[in-house]
């Protein structure tokens, strides 16, 4: 492949990326939100899970969400075509398979001005078809959910998502009528749980501000210095912390409500904007997402515990 055809090649999956979820946003359907009552995960919330169980990450969520959403799925599961084979199963005739990426790097040789070769790597996007295990036959009975447990109302797990949060050190206050991260006093400011709907509204919320709160120098160091100036970084911001949010909920086990907060539908237009300008911005902010979200994982004892013993 040349250099020219592999850069148009890339540049066609970004393109096709995100004039999908541009699209989605023109009809004001967010493209993150999963259909969260996936009856394929055991009667819980999860992201999109691989064939072996291991969940995707980053712009993959987003765009497994996505493909459920359109076309109906409610199985988290998916896998190639050749991993159904492999398991016993076979894709039903006329099925189309939906894209998912990975991010790879190649080496090319270059010389420099005084003639001295050296290789430079270079990085490069590709996709490849997974299909929803509702479009297969032939697979064992666990993957098509039998005996799943029947989902948990979200507030009886309200103490363990209370846990995760305190386990982050981060200072939360409550109390007042709006949900913000302010970066000059380090806090968190959260409306107290019985003002919100139900429990999984209060997540949704605490986790979207909990996203904000990672950008400080000290933690994942995201650039918030044009936070409050420039609308389009604001924008980009608030993109990074609501797919946070949702990443963090799956993780969780929480059903966010599908309805943007009213102050974040108002950057509805923002991210239109954002994404027509920038054919890479939604994998830029599914990357900051998917890296807060590791980050407030492994603040959790478990994992620091894991750590230390390593």
């Amino acid at each position: 492949m040349s250099r020219k055809e592999g850069n148009g090649a890339r540049v066609d999956i970004y393109a096709r990326i995100t004039d999908r979820i541009v699209a989605d946003l023109e009809k004001g359907v967010r493209p993150w939100m999963q259909p969260w009552r996936a009856g394929n995960a055991g009667g819980r919330v999860t992201r999109p899970l691989r064939h072996n169980g291991l969940p995707y990450s980053g712009m993959n969520v987003l765009l497994l969400w996505s493909e459920a959403i359109a076309r109906g799925y409610t199985a988290p599961i998916w896998m190639t075509f050749k991993q159904a084979l492999e398991l016993g199963g076979a894709v039903r005739k006329g099925e189309t398979g939906s894209l998912v990426v990975f991010a790879s790097r190649f080496t090319k040789t270059e010389t420099d001005a005084a003639g001295e070769e050296f290789d430079r790597e270079i990085p490069f996007l590709k996709g490849y078809s997974v299909f929803n295990v509702a479009q297969i036959d032939g697979l064992a009975d666990q993957y098509y959910g039998q005996g799943a447990e029947p989902v948990r109302d979200p507030i009886e797990r309200i103490d363990h998502v209370d846990r995760f949060f305190a386990n982050t050190g981060a200072v939360i206050r409550h109390g007042g009528n709006h949900a913000f991260y302010a970066p000059a006093t380090d806090h968190i400011q959260i409306p107290p749980l019985e003002t919100f709907r139900d429990a999984a509204a209060y997540v949704a919320t605490l986790s979207h501000e909990a996203t904000h709160w990672t950008a400080a120098p000290h933690r994942v160091n995201r650039d918030l210095s044009r936070y409050s100036k420039e609308r389009s970084e604001r924008a980009r911001e608030e993109l990074i912390a609501e797919l946070g949010s949702c990443f963090l909920c799956a993780d969780l086990g929480i059903a966010p409500e599908l309805a943007p907060r009213p102050d974040h539908a108002s950057y509805l237009g923002s991210w239109l904007q954002v994404l027509a300008n920038d054919k890479r911005a939604i994998f830029s902010a599914a990357a900051h997402a998917q890296r807060a979200v590791a980050f407030l994982h492994g603040l959790q004892p478990a994992v620091t515990e894991e750590r230390e013993a390593a």
